[in-house]
């Protein structure tokens, strides 16, 4: 079989199973990430299935159309806010509003640097979004409330519906799509900067969130070293909580580093919580994700489909291993069970706040 129809063909088929492997999971357990994240490998299904049709029997309007909005726009963004609402009890909601706050800014510079034709005052419009959204979700994590991720869905929904509304309003120059010439791959070419703009206020923003969303999961729940201190405990003064603010960053990478021989230990003894390796396999899928999109915004296609099949392996493996979403094994939407319910210690007090 035509590898440009086999990859994207069992990147699709993989990333549907999850959905509805999602969903079942969600119908039982009604927890709000599971759905979120169902959407999200949703689109991500219908992006690489397009893919493997049009390499089957050539690309056409409609398809181009579908795999930019699905592909494009919604998958990484929705894929990042299923990460918000699985973290909404902790401190995550900064690192979610510093993701939102740098896509807005990147939006800016793409536009100055690339100058779309069709982006009008788009740039400056999105920048600003992202600091509003970016600022109260800050907000709302100082005080503790956990309906933060709420705020992050009013930004990505908001893009998502302004998505459909300006590819309604948009003509494409025939024959209704752009193709990379060397590889045949598709790009966003013939659309306005407006929709364009989009792609790297959601995909920044939910890469970002649903990679280090995992690596901070993956934190909590590891035995830790802490090498650097610090403290997001909203009663300090102001300039002591500003300055924790700016170490945190820093202080976590180190201390993520250094607890890694631990966890390393914690897994050969078997001691070590099933999330972790689930999440930060989750983590490297986001980035390869990420890092592949990246790619082919900038032109190098290359490594386009091979990079999203390695990404949906990587979050299958992760989101099967994590008990988190799969507690049990059974036929979905069966009550009819082929494995035990799995049972583990908790983190502990400290797991919301790493």
């Amino acid at each position: 079989m035509d590898p440009l129809v086999l990859i994207p063909g069992l990147t699709s088929a993989i990333a549907l199973l999850m959905a509805v492997l999602l969903i079942d999971q969600w119908r039982v357990r009604r927890r709000t990430y599971q759905l979120v994240w169902a959407a999200g490998m949703l689109f991500f299904g219908i992006a690489s299935g397009t893919e493997a049709v049009a390499a089957g029997g050539g690309w056409t309007e409609t398809l181009y159309r579908a795999w930019y909005l699905t592909g494009a726009l919604w998958t990484a963004g929705w894929l990042g806010l299923g990460t918000a609402f699985l973290l909404a009890r902790t401190r995550f909601g900064y690192t979610f509003a510093m993701c939102l706050a740098l896509a807005g800014l990147f939006t800016l510079l793409a536009q100055r640097r690339f100058q779309y034709e069709g982006a009008g005052a788009a740039p400056v419009l999105y920048l600003i979004a992202a600091i509003v959204i970016a600022v109260a979700v800050a907000v709302e994590t100082y005080f503790s409330n956990e309906h933060w991720p709420r705020i992050a869905a009013i930004g990505v929904g908001g893009a998502t519906v302004l998505s459909i509304v300006l590819m309604t309003q948009v003509e494409l120059a025939a024959p209704g799509y752009a193709l990379d010439p060397e590889t045949g791959m598709p790009v966003g070419d013939l659309f306005p900067g407006a929709i364009r703009l989009l792609a790297p206020f959601m995909n920044i923003t939910g890469g970002l969130a649903l990679a280090f969303g995992a690596l901070f999961s993956a934190y909590m729940f590891m035995p830790k070293r802490r090498v650097l201190t610090y403290s997001l405990d909203p009663t300090q003064s102001g300039d002591q909580m500003l300055f924790n603010l700016l170490i945190a960053p820093v202080a976590i990478a180190v201390n993520f580093v250094a607890s890694l021989p631990g966890a390393v230990r914690a897994f050969f003894r078997g001691e070590l919580p099933s999330r972790v390796p689930a999440t930060l396999l989750i983590a490297i899928g986001g980035f390869t994700a990420s890092g592949t999109d990246a790619l082919n915004r900038f032109g190098s296609t290359e490594l386009f489909q091979a990079g999203k099949l390695a990404a949906a392996v990587l979050l299958f493996a992760g989101l099967l291993v994590s008990i988190e979403v799969f507690s049990e094994f059974r036929i979905p939407f069966t009550a009819r069970r082929l494995g035990r319910p799995r049972r583990e210690s908790s983190p502990g007090p400290e797991a919301g706040r790493p």
